[in-house]
């Protein structure tokens, strides 16, 4: 079971994780701690969220202010979307603050449509659990803002915010050739605001605590998981190193990292070194994602997790892009191969190949995650990838998947949250400090 463990220097005002997250929230505890309050106005939070470079929670990590302004300067009765499809395997934190902090997500949803001058919102999801507490959180308190939830089946794909509007509008949750994007032409023909949910809690944090403005810009929910330690979710400041959170969640010594859930690849051992920070992440050839981080036990091998992760990512393709389908398939052939100690000595040029050609060629970034694995392995780990041709590895054959466990081997459950006063016994503090910004 995933456990949630609170950062040990940061006030429940200034965190998403609020005082007690292992407790959903109800609007009367929300209210209490300074939530739906005005005293914050639309230019105002604007303002601020542009000066605190706020970043999108969802994987790309797009300026908030930004998207905002670009929804806003289209008019047209737009429309604002709190996307909480969690399509990443091994992140849980949307999940969760749909479940725990429900109101949390609906303040910053109605602040993002007082910004935009948005007429009508939607919160998509696909968790049963957390749709059920966001319409508990409606009911308790009636926004401003005719909202709806819309739930979908849980994929890769379901996320993508073309796959978003296509499903609002009654179609298929499944990706569209862009242009035009959301935000010039989205939900029923309007401009379409489509936000992370935790993007809009942080929103909503700002405008109640603009003074914190830049430490809450500057800290993000991460999953961490890997090993053989239970998953923790917490969160911590930019600039914390790889290799401290590692040894907190209780791998002292990884072999390295699955960064970003699928999107950031793999890294080595010294590249732990690297701070958790967006920019000095993709200056380094990787990204922090969606925040999901999944440690390697010293033991394991980059390669079998590796072709785990692009074989999930091959069956999970939307099977509308013959690029995709194809290629995806194809590198999860190569990488289950090398895996096994069958690969041809072309394996690693064709991996190369693909990893430098097929990014940019499908219609959403799975693509893009499946080659981008492959080139990481390339990469982090050179010499593992040429012993992998000479035989059988024995940590990749003791470690090999049942047929289609790909995706089970690297998924994450959700922590508890309890309905009730929790009877769990208090959330432990985090071992690391949140740094100042």
């Amino acid at each position: 079971m995933t456990t949630i463990r609170l950062p040990t220097a940061t006030s429940a005002t200034g965190s998403v994780l609020g005082a007690k997250p292992d407790v959903a929230e109800d609007a009367e505890a929300y209210r209490a701690a300074g939530g739906y309050a005005d005293a914050t106005a639309p230019h105002e939070l604007l303002r601020h969220l542009s000066a605190s470079g706020l970043r999108g929670r969802g994987g790309a990590g797009f300026p908030a202010a930004v998207k905002l302004r670009a929804v806003r300067e289209r008019g047209c009765r737009p429309v604002v979307v709190a996307n909480g499809e969690e399509g990443e395997p091994g992140s849980v934190k949307d999940r969760w603050l749909l479940r725990a902090r429900p109101h949390l997500v609906l303040d910053g949803l109605a602040r993002a449509a007082s910004i935009t001058g948005a007429v009508r919102g939607y919160v998509y999801l696909s968790d049963p659990e957390a749709a059920a507490r966001v319409r508990r959180a409606l009911a308790e308190r009636e926004p401003r803002l005719p909202v709806e939830v819309v739930e979908t089946a849980r994929t890769y794909v379901a996320g993508e915010e073309s796959a978003v509007v296509r499903r609002i509008d009654g179609g298929p949750a499944l990706p569209t050739a862009k242009p035009p994007r959301p935000f010039e032409r989205g939900v029923g023909g309007a401009p379409t605001l489509v936000s992370n949910v935790e993007t809009l809690a942080r929103i909503a944090l700002t405008a109640a605590r603009p003074d914190l403005r830049q430490a809450i810009a500057r800290s993000t929910l991460v999953t961490l998981s890997g090993a053989s330690t239970e998953p923790v979710l917490t969160e911590v400041s930019y600039g914390v190193p790889l290799r401290t959170l590692a040894a907190a969640h209780g791998t002292p010594d990884p072999a390295g990292a699955l960064m970003g859930g699928l999107f950031g690849g793999l890294v080595d051992a010294p590249a732990l070194d690297l701070p958790l920070d967006p920019d000095a992440l993709a200056a380094a050839g990787t990204a922090l994602g969606c925040g999901a981080i999944r440690f390697l036990a010293p033991g394991a091998c980059p390669v079998r997790t590796a072709a785990d992760a692009v074989g999930h990512l091959a069956a999970e393709s939307a099977r509308q892009c013959g690029v995709c389908v194809s290629g995806t398939a194809a590198i999860g052939d190569a990488l289950h191969a090398l895996a096994a100690g069958t690969a041809g000595p072309d394996t690693p040029h064709r991996l190369a190949r693909w990893a430098q050609g097929l990014p940019g060629r499908g219609a959403c970034g799975l693509l893009d995650a499946a080659a981008g694995t492959a080139g990481s392995l390339l990469r982090a780990f050179p010499g593992l990838v040429r012993s992998h041709l000479r035989g059988p590895c024995p940590r990749c054959a003791a470690d090999a998947p049942a047929p289609g466990g790909h995706g089970h081997r690297l998924a994450v459950a959700v922590p508890e949250v309890a309905d009730a006063p929790s009877s769990h016994g208090p959330v432990s503090p985090w071992p690391l400090p949140m740094l100042p910004c």
